[in-house]
């Protein structure tokens, strides 16, 4: 044991629920939507009005997807390894890096090889991204414009134009997405005519 007392352990919840909520970018309005826990409930927990059960810590668990130990900031025990969960989508493999609701979300995509170039099927949808290519060369239709992209090129554009990822060559490709609601911006901009950091 880290030497603590039950009412240390408990008085530190609140501001860790509290600090995890605000990391997340979500309101208590939020939480109590996804929950089913009231505001003033959450409100209560979060200045140590209110003591923590197991009741209200479970669900706040999954919404802030971290371990139950982690709500009560007990020691890591265990094995650290992370195991993601690959999704294929469109015959593409998205691997997610991050796990919580809210704010920006961040793959790893894998564009698989293929002997005939795939015919484009531009998709819309709220919000922004931004991409960066590990390995091969990225074909990136957005809005009127058709792109190539190499290894250590990145793009950033608004996700309400159509758009459509594919290999350039019809050799596998990696990247990174990161994906953000619509306002959420990557800082680092790429000019569309060249597909570079702008000088």
């Amino acid at each position: 044991m880290d030497g603590r007392t039950d009412d240390e352990v408990l008085d530190a919840v609140g501001p860790r629920l509290r600090a995890l909520r605000r990391d997340r970018g979500l309101t208590l309005a939020d939480v109590a939507a996804v929950t089913g826990v009231s505001e003033s409930t959450l409100s209560r927990l979060e200045s140590g009005r209110r003591r923590a059960t197991l009741e209200l810590l479970l669900p706040l668990s999954r919404v802030y997807d971290v371990p139950l130990d982690d709500l009560v900031g007990a020691p890591r025990t265990g094995d650290p390894r992370i195991h993601l969960k690959p999704v294929t989508r469109f015959g593409m493999t998205f691997v997610p890096l991050s796990r919580r609701p809210g704010g920006v979300h961040a793959f790893k995509l894998m564009i698989p090889a293929r002997p005939e170039p795939a015919a484009p099927t531009p998709q819309t949808h709220e919000g922004f991204e931004w991409l960066y290519v590990l390995t091969g060369r990225l074909r990136l239709l957005v809005g009127e414009r058709d792109l190539t992209l190499s290894a250590g090129e990145a793009a950033e554009f608004d996700t309400s134009l159509p758009h459509w990822l594919g290999t350039a060559d019809g050799k596998a490709v990696e990247l990174l997405v990161l994906f953000g609601l619509q306002g959420v911006r990557a800082h680092l901009r790429t000019d569309p005519r060249t597909g570079r950091e702008p000088e």
